[in-house]
């Protein structure tokens, strides 16, 4: 069973340090959580995603009742078990994927007619049937099915939405059997403060064990509505529950979202960035493709304690990318994954000083001062 225990509030913002307790283990917010898609990692085993010292790992609904199938799962003992992780384990509810893949006229008050993208059978998904698969997968925290409208949706399209999400939200709730897991509500309404207050107030209606911000991973959603969508969500979110900002893992994202009240992160980007030659660094993404790196047999950073920096240079994993080795892909991601780690424990330590106005001020001059590169 996960629990958390709100420790603090930072004097200038909306930051807070928090606890998580889970099997005798306490994991420290705000975090940075890896995504493990189809119950990996991406390239790295259980022991190495430890290694970065992550805490929470997400898996997804989606993929997993389409492959292996969620009753799969079950039979081998729950996602824990079969995926070997004794660490907490959140799954996001499949409305993202499942909306990227239907048409508006798929849409349904019951729920959202789709296609498997593996085989092309017709699947029905609905909030009930989300709930009862991340119940098989064994998931620690679970999703409320929400409606994940595009950054574009105008307003009137946003509040419909809104509106069935609060329904979903709701009949979800009422099949959730509460067994060891918690349940979180996901906060809809764009940029919009007025459907972003009322989603948030008529969720904490339902007394849901945490909250998500949802609708801030889209593609065409400039900074300032993702912040925007931040503030006027958390301001109306109980205390003492978690708050989680879905999809986000650019740096400075994360930042600005502890500034504004989140506990919780996760994103692709750390492993994604890895695939393709990218490194995350105190001072800005560096790319080991370029031609400059190929006689550099310096670590990727200097300051970082990861497996990989400690380990190897960046003229070696130059070549691995180039040489399209799977090890490169892998000391990158142990890399990215550990500095995204590592940026929350600084984070938190300024939280615990009163000083992330300050640490922000820092991180934008040393991750984007073209000087340092």
């Amino acid at each position: 069973m996960v629990t958390f225990e709100l420790q603090k509030t930072e004097k200038n913002t909306k930051a807070r340090l928090g606890k998580i307790f889970y099997n005798g283990q306490v994991y420290e917010t705000p975090m940075f959580m890896p995504v493990g898609t189809q119950a990996t990692v991406k390239t790295l085993s259980p022991e190495e995603v430890k290694e970065t010292k992550a805490g929470i790992i997400l898996a997804n609904t989606y993929h997993l009742w389409l492959r292996p199938g969620d009753e799969i799962v079950a039979l081998a003992g729950g996602l824990h078990k079969f995926m070997n992780y004794d660490g907490p384990i959140l799954t996001d509810s499949g409305g993202f994927q499942v909306f990227s893949l239907a048409n508006p006229k798929d849409i349904t008050e019951e729920g959202v007619h789709f296609k498997n993208q593996y085989n092309g059978d017709s699947l029905f998904l609905t909030p009930e049937k989300s709930i009862q698969i991340q119940e098989n997968l064994g998931s620690d925290i679970i999703m409320s099915f929400d409606e994940c409208p595009p950054a574009s949706a105008s307003y009137e399209y946003l509040k419909q939405s809104v509106e069935r999400t609060l329904r979903w939200a709701k009949r979800g709730k009422d099949v959730f059997k509460g067994k060891d897991a918690l349940l979180f509500g996901i906060v809809q309404g764009g940029a919009y403060k007025d459907l972003r207050k009322m989603s948030a107030q008529e969720l904490v209606k339902m007394n849901f064990d945490g909250y998500s911000i949802g609708g801030v991973a889209n593609d065409h959603e400039s900074k300032e509505d993702m912040y925007k969508a931040f503030d006027y969500s958390t301001d109306y979110l109980p205390e003492d529950k978690l708050r989680y900002a879905m999809g986000i893992g650019e740096p400075i994202d994360l930042v600005e979202g502890v500034i504004r009240g989140i506990d919780l992160f996760d994103c692709v980007s750390p492993t994604r960035l890895a695939r393709h030659g990218h490194a995350l660094t105190k001072y800005g993404k560096i790319n080991l493709k370029n031609a400059k790196y190929k006689t550099d047999f310096t670590p990727i950073s200097e300051d970082c304690d990861c497996y990989a920096c400690k380990h190897y240079t960046k003229a070696y994993i130059k070549h691995l990318i180039n040489a399209e080795e799977t090890f490169g892909a892998r000391l990158l991601s142990i890399h990215n994954i550990r500095y995204l780690v590592h940026l929350m424990e600084e984070i938190r330590e300024a939280i615990k000083n009163d000083t992330i106005l300050e640490f922000r001020e820092q991180f934008i001059k040393d991750y984007y001062d073209k000087d340092n590169k």
